[in-house]
């Protein structure tokens, strides 16, 4: 028999930010309750074992950032498990024997860019101040509610006139900067700095990660910017790091901390449609035909399925159903993960080095090379040599791997986008061959060190993990897309047309990657809607 369930808070989602905002409520002694359709919690931030019981993989999201401190001391993640292990820097290794170092020394960074230009010393150090002072202005801005531009609502222009006051100690010359950050291609930036294809390429890639856009499209001058916000406690601006127990450790010491709360999780429950009465959420309905009463429901999925599957679209405004039906969610990424019997051994670079295998491995010979492999994507093949920002965790962190085994990470990109319609097995096995030929020709044994392999495309990504178009984003990092237009005019303040009924995915505006902040703020507005 179908069961019928009350409570004052319900969210459909477990994912981050799901569980962020569960945790902060129940917190504050609601009764709340989690919804999500698979058996595990996590959504993109999870640890799986596709491999058998012996290896964790970090299945999707696999790095930690942006993640605010008071999150992790509000829920007390601590005592829940939560562990960060910095990043150690960049490696990027070349087949022509060279390679390029970005450690976090400034000294023994300069040096490796010496290798390819005395120039690009000094341009760096320009390049991280530019960077520094950019974050000073933008960083702040993810933590602030988008006004209603245009409104002439008295509470709006009071808002608008808030963040105008905000931004009255910037100077001519930052507003400019910040103009042409959104308005410029990656590309266009460092060709304005350096001059060595190594550094331009290596530094490129923060600019497209997750994205439908090659270096030189306009835009991705604000992507990598984007991704060197983050702080994962140690001070350091665009500090990133590696979970203990894999992105699955991060989301299991959230899930505990909202049942340390008293909330509740219920898994392999699948929302049919969100019941609405009067224009107001009233709960929501199960496959199975349970249902759950509540005052306030709280979206964390993809918009398109929040407001065109959950909902009637006569239910909603016009303009607001125009925007969600053309919110871009396009991708071209593919995730490849290992088990290997022993780590990489470059040939450029002998041996075990925890600056190389506890960094960050980039798979990127120039902009030249990205540009290419986008275009390729963009005509519908499959990049002949897909470019790899990889990771191996098991290097600080034992749990994942039997002693002298490793996992590896390899978030790789493009395949056509409208690979999210089928799972093209064949053609995504020969992507992943030609992946392991370009590790193969940088680390000579790479081949014969694989156990097992992991491949997940677009459509996996889709069906598996509700990411639709396979965007880890919900929807790109565009212009067009950002602010007080993430994800709908009028509509980047968490709210909704539906009275009740708050939206806080990774679509909305802090959102894209494992911020936390959209939860922060619709904690806020409910909150402050009584």
């Amino acid at each position: 028999m179908p069961a019928s369930h009350d409570v004052d808070v319900l969210i459909i989602g477990a994912g981050h930010n799901g569980l962020i905002t569960a945790g902060l409520l129940a917190k504050r002694g609601q009764k709340v309750v989690v919804l999500e359709r698979r058996p595990i919690v996590g959504g993109a931030a999870v640890t799986e074992q596709p491999f058998g019981p012996d290896f964790k993989v970090t299945s999707l999201s696999y790095v930690v950032s942006l993640l605010p401190p008071s999150v992790a001391e509000q829920l007390e993640l601590k005592r829940h498990g939560y562990e960060v292990f910095p990043q150690h820097g960049y490696f990027a290794p070349h087949a022509d024997g060279r390679f390029l170092m970005l450690p976090e020394d400034p000294d023994a960074r300069a040096a490796q860019v010496a290798k390819f230009s005395t120039a690009d010393v000094a341009a760096l150090a320009r390049w991280d101040a530019w960077l520094g002072s950019l974050g000073k202005v933008l960083g702040p801005l993810l933590s602030v509610v988008p006004p209603k531009l245009g409104s002439k609502r008295i509470s709006d222009v009071v808002d608008q006139l808030s963040l105008a006051w905000r931004m009255k100690d910037l100077s001519v010359r930052q507003v400019a900067d910040v103009t042409r950050l959104f308005a410029s291609s990656a590309a266009e930036l460092l060709d304005e700095h350096f001059e060595s294809p190594q550094l331009k390429g290596t530094l490129a890639v923060s600019s497209i990660i997750g994205t439908w856009a090659g270096p030189r499209t306009p835009g991705t001058g604000y992507v990598l910017v984007h991704h060197k916000l983050g702080d994962v406690g140690q001070g350091q601006q665009g500090q990133w790091g590696f979970p203990k127990g894999g992105m699955g450790g991060v989301t299991q010491a959230m899930a505990n901390a909202v049942r340390a709360f008293s909330g509740t999780i219920v898994t392999d429950a699948t929302v049919a449609r969100i019941l609405v009465k009067d224009g107001r959420a009233t709960g929501v309905a199960l496959t199975n035909g349970d249902e759950y009463r509540a005052r306030t429901v709280v979206a964390t999925g993809h918009p398109k399925h929040t407001f065109l599957d959950l909902l009637d679209a006569r239910e909603l405004p016009d303009d607001f159903v125009q925007d969600i039906r053309r919110w871009r969610t396009r991708s071209g990424t593919v995730k490849v993960n290992f088990a290997l019997d022993r780590l990489p051994d470059f040939r450029c670079k002998p041996g075990f080095d925890p600056q190389v295998h506890g960094g960050t491995i980039v798979l990127a010979d120039s902009l030249d090379e990205l540009e290419t492999s986008f275009q390729e994507a963009a005509a519908g093949k499959a990049s002949h040599r897909p470019f790899a920002d990889i990771c191996i965790p098991s290097v600080f962190d034992k749990t994942l791997a039997p002693e002298g085994k490793h996992v590896m990470s390899c978030f790789t990109q493009w395949v056509p986008h409208t690979w999210n319609a089928a799972p093209h097995r064949e053609e995504l096995d020969a992507y992943a061959d030609r992946l392991v030929a370009r590790l193969e020709g940088v680390a000579p044994g790479f081949t014969n060190s694989v156990l097992h392999r992991q491949v997940l495309g677009p459509h996996d990504m889709e069906t598996t993990y509700g990411l639709l178009g396979g965007n880890i984003f919900h929807g790109e990092l565009s212009p067009a897309q950002l602010f007080h237009l993430r994800p709908a005019a009028g509509y980047a303040d968490f709210r909704t047309p539906i009275r009740g009924l708050y939206h806080a995915s990774s679509a909305t505006h802090g959102g894209g990657g494992v911020t936390g902040l959209p939860a922060l703020q619709v904690v806020r507005a409910i909150t402050a809607d009584g």
